[in-house]
């Protein structure tokens, strides 16, 4: 099986982190990996601001509901692109093409790593120096998995829907 494979696999949200901090040259790969994504016709409408500072994650993490984690990261990165709504759309989604890379990436270094909605998006800009025109809405956390950390129950009996469930060949 291959390394991505495996990564696939294997990947899970991880919310809690030790405090060892992250290598630079891990650091470097996880951020190398997103600018490496594909985007719509390859515009590469991103930009990541990585945070270590403890207050600025913790600050980040009360910017949406459910982005708690944040506070505890040893790495948080806030993926920021133009504040463009005629292409909205489009650009959340090569968003989500580079936080999964970046999240794979750091998976295969033994990094765990969760995604956060940010539900207040001039806040996040106000606490990282965003440019006017550029808008976060997205974070990841990164940090070495918590030993302690307990699988959450199973959302859905049997885990995965079955491929056959997923897969229709040619028409639905």
């Amino acid at each position: 099986m291959s390394s991505v494979e495996e990564a696939i696999r294997t990947k899970r949200a991880v919310r809690r982190f030790t405090d060892q901090p992250i290598p630079e040259d891990a650091i470097h790969a996880i951020l190398n990996a997103g600018r490496r994504a594909q985007s719509s016709k390859n515009t590469q409408p991103w930009s990541f601001v990585a945070v270590r500072d403890k207050g600025t994650l913790k600050q980040l993490a009360e910017t949406g509901d459910f982005a708690g984690h944040l506070a505890g990261a040893a790495l948080g990165v806030a993926l920021v692109a133009p504040d463009s709504a005629d292409r909205r759309e489009w650009i959340l989604f090569d968003l989500g093409q580079a936080a999964a890379y970046m999240q794979l990436a750091a998976w295969e270094l033994g990094i765990g790593s969760c995604i956060a909605t940010i539900y207040q998006p001039e806040r996040a800009g106000a606490i990282l120096g965003l440019p006017d025109g550029m808008r976060c809405d997205v974070a990841l956390s990164f940090g070495y998995p918590a030993t302690d950390q307990t699988r959450p129950g199973v959302v859905r009996p049997g885990g995965r829907r079955p491929f056959e469930e997923v897969v229709h060949w040619e028409q639905w």
